[in-house]
C-alpha cells in the first residue's frame, strides 16, 4: 500500500481537522451551481459535531433495522430513505416487505435523531468549504453499512475497491461518514484511506467521529477489510443539484 499516513487516530478527540487539497476536473461542467459546486476541494474531520452518546444511539437504530436481514456476505446496507435493506443475496424493499411491523422497530425520536444528526453534519460541511447550507441537498444513496468479516458472497458485499463517489454515484458532491464504532475496540481492519499519489492517508473510525470531503477524484478512496469484529457507519451525501434531492426518511 507504500506510504501511510494516518490523519486521525482513533485515540484522538479531534476538534476539527481540515486539509485543503486542489480539485479534479469532475466539476467543470458546464452545470455548476453557484455557491455550492466546489470551488475549493478537500477534506475534514471532527468529533465534536455529534456525541459518543448520539452515535450510540443512532447505532441502535442501524442495529434494529438491520436485525431484519442482513447479507449473506460481510457488508449489510439499510437505507432509511428509499427502504433499501440487505437481505440474503439481494435486497428488498423495508417498509413493502415488512409493513406495519416498522413500527415496532423504529420511533419517531429515531427519525427526529436522524434529522438533527443529518443537518449539524451539513452545516459543518458548508462552514468548512465556505458555501450556504441551503444550497446543498440531501442526495441517494445515503444509508448505514455494517461490515463484519464474513466472506462475500456478491459484487455488493465487495466493499473495498478504490473508488470515486461523484463517478460511483452520479449525482455526489460532498460527501460524509458519521462512524458507529471504535476501531481497534470493536473491530479491527475498515479504516478508510485516501489513496492519493504516493502514499495513503487514514481515518481510524472512532464513535461520533465524522469524516468529510469533496466527492470527486481528488479524493479517490477505499475502505480496508474488516479482519474482525464489526464495524457501523453511516453514510450520508449530498448534491448541489435541487433536481436530485431527497427528503428526510419518515416513518409512515
Amino acid at each position: 500500500d507504500g506510504v501511510t499516513e494516518v490523519l486521525a487516530h482513533h485515540s484522538e478527540n479531534l476538534q476539527d481537522k481540515f486539509i485543503e487539497i486542489p480539485c479534479s476536473e469532475d466539476y467543470d461542467s458546464p452545470k455548476r451551481f453557484e455557491g455550492c459546486t466546489p470551488r475549493k476541494c478537500g477534506r475534514g474531520v471532527t468529533d465534536v459535531v455529534i456525541t459518543k452518546e448520539e452515535a450510540e444511539r443512532i447505532r441502535r437504530i442501524a442495529e434494529r433495522g438491520l436485525s431484519l436481514g442482513g447479507s449473506e456476505g460481510g457488508a449489510s446496507i439499510l437505507d432509511l430513505h428509499s427502504g433499501a435493506l440487505s437481505l440474503g443475496k439481494h435486497f428488498v424493499n423495508l417498509y413493502r416487505y415488512f409493513g406495519d411491523r416498522i413500527q415496532d422497530i423504529f420511533t419517531e425520536e429515531d427519525f427526529a435523531l436522524y434529522r438533527d444528526v443529518r443537518q449539524r453534519i451539513q452545516q459543518k460541511i458548508a462552514q468548512a468549504f465556505g458555501i450556504n447550507s441551503a444550497s446543498m441537498y440531501l442526495t441517494e444513496p445515503t444509508f448505514f453499512s455494517r461490515i463484519n468479516n464474513t466472506e462475500a458472497k456478491t459484487t455488493h458485499d465487495e466493499y473495498w475497491h478504490p473508488h470515486v463517489d461523484k463517478v460511483t454515484y452520479g449525482s455526489f458532491d460532498y460527501t460524509s461518514l458519521l462512524y458507529l464504532s471504535d476501531y481497534s475496540k470493536d473491530f479491527g481492519g475498515g479504516r478508510f484511506v485516501f489513496m492519493d499519489v504516493g502514499s495513503n492517508k487514514t481515518i481510524e473510525p472512532r464513535a461520533g467521529r465524522v469524516s468529510f470531503f469533496t466527492s470527486g477524484s481528488e479524493n479517490l478512496h477505499r475502505v480496508e477489510k474488516v479482519r474482525w469484529g464489526t464495524r457501523y457507519a453511516i453514510t450520508i451525501s449530498f448534491t448541489c443539484n435541487p433536481e436530485r434531492a431527497i427528503g428526510d426518511p419518515v416513518l409512515v
